[in-house]
């Protein structure tokens, strides 16, 4: 009697583990552009929507440089401590009004930023 009692303790305890399933872990998601890359690239095709003209581009500097009409533009990207990127537009000498080409380049990028 008590061997039996053994024998149905151990097919119970089998019958458990057997269930018992370890997955492995899920892969992560690929990740996707950089904060800083995806600032790029809006503020690049900003520049386009707005007219300006692209003469020079260092990603590594984080400066856009180009003219619209004449006018010197510089974007300037900057990778903020807390991982977040400053913007900067400027076009000092720019006669453009009603909307200026600072609004519709910020108009642009915060299109293309999803905004």
């Amino acid at each position: 009697m008590k061997r039996l009692l053994h024998v149905i303790i151990a097919v119970a305890f089998a019958t458990f583990i057997g269930g018992c399933v370890a997955y492995p872990y899920g892969y992560p998601a690929a990740p996707g552009p950089s904060t800083f890359d995806r600032s790029w690239d809006a503020a690049m095709g900003a520049a386009a929507d707005a007219g300006v003209q692209v003469t020079s581009a260092d990603r590594a500097s984080g400066r856009i440089s180009g003219s619209k009409a004449g006018a010197p533009v510089a974007i300037t990207l900057l990778t903020q401590a807390d991982g977040s990127v400053r913007v900067s537009f400027d076009a000092p000498t720019s006669k453009e009004s009603n909307p200026t080409l600072n609004e519709r380049w910020l108009a642009n990028y915060q299109r293309r930023m999803g905004r």
